[in-house]
């Protein structure tokens, strides 16, 4: 919508979900979430969940992320700054109270951990520590933090309405930048990658290219019990963090990381071929970037 639709189209999709920040923390409320924490919900058309699945309305919590990055994704393409001390901030606020929240600190890795979810992979239920999810809950408390130091200083008046409403204190943003900054993310040492969760490598690891073409697609010729146990991956999700955060990693990181997942990925989703598209791409791999074109 940004690229092709005038702006206020872009801006007013971010105000949809401004309007139901209010049902959002109910949502969050209702699975024992506290102080203004927010859970949007995974379908909606009032702001409350509409969703019945649980491995999905309970666990795929990284839609929570991506209403922190359509924000920063419209004030970038835009340059509009003025929606987040407007409106955005509430939202940004309300998420990352959720992450804090959501991550609890685990005595034996040292780290703070996020147990219990499903990732960008649905073929994948309540899994530990997704990275794609880890990697997002730290960033969305990183940028809440960024945008309440600009804003202070630069609008202080909608800092001083945003703080008077939320009942944020510098204590408890304190608590958010310990859990970003000792995040844990499950990593292979001896292949340099991230771990899609801490359990990936107990998986049996066949390339996609070694199942017969009679079993596929497998979410039709398998059961559940069989596609979960599986390392076959949906649609892209280590590479989907990769994806929206290019800039956070080197071109031999995206090669390595495109190389170990890409070959496991069974593309069963329409949100895959896109971004695995994109990413090969901009590594110069232009026979695969055409075929999943």
């Amino acid at each position: 919508y940004m690229s092709t639709k005038n702006e206020n189209v872009a801006k007013n999709l971010l105000l949809y979900r401004y309007n139901q920040l209010d049902k959002a923390i109910e949502n969050a409320e209702k699975l024992g979430f506290k102080n203004g924490a927010a859970l949007y919900p995974m379908v909606t058309m009032n702001g409350e969940e509409c969703h019945n699945e649980w491995e999905i309305t309970f666990e795929e919590i990284h839609r929570n992320g991506a209403m922190i990055y359509g924000i920063r994704n419209y004030v970038n393409y835009t340059g509009d700054f003025e929606y987040i001390p407007k409106y955005g901030l509430e939202v940004m606020v309300a998420v990352a109270r959720f992450w804090h929240q959501r991550a609890n600190f685990s005595q034996e890795k040292n780290q703070f951990v996020i147990l219990g979810v499903t990732g960008p992979n649905e073929y994948e239920n309540n899994v530990n520590n997704n990275f794609y999810t880890n990697y997002l809950a730290k960033w969305c408390i990183e940028y809440a933090v960024e945008c309440l130091n600009k804003i202070k200083h630069e609008y202080p008046d909608d800092f001083k309405r945003v703080i008077a409403k939320t009942k944020l204190t510098a204590e408890e943003t304190y608590k958010w930048i310990n859990v970003a900054d000792n995040m844990y993310f499950p990593y292979s040492e001896k292949d340099k990658v991230y771990l899609q969760q801490d359990g990936f490598l107990d998986k049996e690891l066949i390339p996609v290219d070694k199942l017969p073409k009679s079993e596929r697609p497998i979410n039709q010729k398998w059961s559940w019990d069989r596609i979960l146990r599986s390392c076959y991956i949906k649609q892209a999700d280590v590479l989907q963090g990769v994806y929206l955060f290019e800039n956070k990693f080197s071109r031999e990181e995206i090669e390595r990381h495109f190389d170990y997942y890409e070959p496991l990925t069974v593309h069963e989703s329409s949100l895959s071929p896109c971004v695995h598209s994109i990413l090969a791409a901009s590594i110069d791999r232009m026979p695969k970037a055409y075929e999943q074109y």
